[in-house]
């Protein structure tokens, strides 16, 4: 069973920076592909960053520039690192892994504000 434990999140002032980490189980190696996925209150899960086993990212647009997603196959992590933080930023972050199935951790929350 694969599990993902999200760190990494608080509160931050408009402008700072916080890196979220997710540390797997298990070989990351195995998954085809990781994520971040944030929900915030009354909206609907969006991915923000992902990263497949070979190294290729993508974004959404609204965190391009300012985010950067990045993988340590050796401590079976993934990390975002979270820069310029807007309060639109505020949310539920989520890991996810996609291997033939779909995991994902319990979420770490992260709130800007001043």
């Amino acid at each position: 069973q694969v599990q993902l434990v999200e760190s990494g999140g608080g509160l931050v002032q408009p402008g700072g920076s916080l890196r979220l980490s997710c540390a797997a189980s298990g070989s990351i190696f195995s998954f085809n592909a990781m994520g971040w996925y944030r929900q915030a209150p009354g909206k609907q899960r969006e991915l923000v960053a992902a990263i497949t086993s070979r190294g290729s990212t993508n974004y959404v647009d609204s965190v391009k520039g300012r985010f950067t997603i990045s993988r340590d196959n050796a401590k079976n992590t993934v990390y975002l690192q979270m820069n310029s933080l807007k309060p639109e930023d505020t949310a539920v972050y989520y890991c996810n892994a996609k291997a033939v199935l779909n995991y994902w951790g319990k979420g770490t929350l992260v709130t800007v504000s001043s």
